[in-house]
C-alpha cells in the first residue's frame, strides 16, 4: 500500500507536538533552578569606558585575560542590588583559591548620584575585590545597551526617584564574550559549581 503525503500529517503534527512539549519542559526545568535557557552564542556584551571606584579610566580591555561577574544596579537600590551582590560574594567565597581568575563588577544604572567615591564606599561592602564602575550618562546608555540591559527612572513623590532595572548576573569569559547567566535565586552554591567547572 502506498501512502500519499497527506497521509503523514498526523505524524509530523505529533512529532512536533512531541518536540515542542520536551522543549518546553527543559526551558521550564533550568528556570526552576536559576538559569536562564539560551540558544546559540548570544549577543551580549562589547566594548566600554567607564570609571571605577578610584576615579581610574576602565575599559572592557583591562579584564581581559580573567573571568568576570557583572552584574548592574544601582547604590539606592533598596533591596535586589544588595541582595544579588552578597550573592556575588558568597560565589566568589565558594570558589576558594580560583577566586583569583574571576573579578566582580558592579555598573550602575544611577550614574547622576553614584560617583566613584558613593561607588567606593558600597562595593567596599561586599569584598575587596569588587570593582564598581560608573561615568556619564551617556557612557552608561552604551554599555547597558551592549548587555541588554533594561533600565529606567521612575519619579517618586517627593521629588526622588528609583531605578527600575533588571537584574541578572553575567559571566564572560576571559576573551570578553558571554558565557552565562544567572539568576540571584539559584544560590551562590550552584552558581559557584557552575563557575568552578568552567575556569
Amino acid at each position: 500500500m502506498i501512502r500519499t503525503p497527506e497521509a503523514f500529517i498526523p505524524y509530523v503534527l505529533a512529532f512536533a507536538t512531541l518536540l515542542a512539549g520536551l522543549l518546553w519542559h527543559f526551558g521550564d526545568a533550568a528556570g526552576q533552578l536559576g538559569y536562564t535557557v539560551t540558544y546559540g552564542q548570544a549577543d551580549i556584551g562589547g566594548p566600554y569606558t567607564l570609571i571605577d571606584q578610584n576615579g581610574a579610566v576602565r575599559s572592557n580591555k583591562d579584564f581581559h585575560g580573567t573571568w568576570t561577574l557583572i552584574y548592574f544596579g544601582y547604590t539606592h537600590c533598596p533591596d535586589v542590588c544588595p541582595v544579588t551582590l552578597s550573592v556575588m560574594a558568597d560565589v566568589m567565597d565558594r570558589l576558594g583559591t580560583k577566586r583569583a581568575r574571576v573579578t566582580p563588577i558592579f555598573i550602575t544604572v544611577d550614574p547622576a548620584r553614584d560617583t566613584p567615591a558613593l561607588m567606593k564606599s558600597y562595593v567596599a561592602s561586599f569584598g575587596k575585590d569588587f570593582v564598581g564602575l560608573t561615568g556619564s550618562t551617556k557612557s552608561i546608555a552604551a554599555v547597558t545597551k551592549e548587555f541588554r540591559v533594561y533600565a529606567k527612572r521612575q519619579d517618586l513623590p517627593g521629588g526622588d526617584y528609583a531605578m527600575s532595572h533588571s537584574s541578572v548576573i553575567y559571566l564572560m569569559d576571559p576573551n570578553g564574550k558571554f558565557a552565562m547567566d544567572y539568576d540571584e535565586v539559584a544560590g551562590p552554591e550552584k552558581i559557584a559549581a557552575d563557575i568552578a567547572k568552567r575556569l
